[in-house]
């Protein structure tokens, strides 16, 4: 089972500052859009997204149907086979936005410090 492009999305207060910073240390901005208040930044196979007021904590982020490029991969696991997969090992699911019976669609779980994963599936 492979849940697909991982990234950290981090919950930042000024995407500015936090942008310049992440540029200082070798990240260069990858995707997104200033004007949303997000971004992606990449440094070698390490992804990381910006996001200011966009949620209270930090949330790991796994991408069903993603490579570490954002490029769509032919063979991957379905998020809502994932998601049969977690509750059927007792994972409680804490927000669950799966729609339809394939593309795109999300669900979160929480780990047991209550850390947030996300797991997005854009395809």
């Amino acid at each position: 089972m492979n849940l697909g492009c991982f990234s950290i999305s981090l919950a930042v207060r000024d995407l500015q500052k936090s942008k310049a910073f992440y540029e200082k240390i070798g990240f260069k901005v990858y995707a997104g859009d200033e004007s949303h208040n997000f971004l992606i930044m990449k440094n070698g196979e390490t992804n990381i997204g910006l996001f200011q007021d966009m949620f209270e904590k930090n949330i790991l982020t796994f991408n069903p149907g993603w490579n570490q490029h954002a490029e769509n991969i032919d063979s991957f696991t379905d998020v809502r086979d994932l998601k049969k997969h977690f509750k059927s090992k007792g994972v409680d699911i804490v927000q669950d936005s799966i729609s339809g019976e394939s593309g795109p669609s999300s669900f979160a779980i929480a780990d047991p410090d209550g850390n947030q994963i996300l797991i997005d599936q854009h395809v």
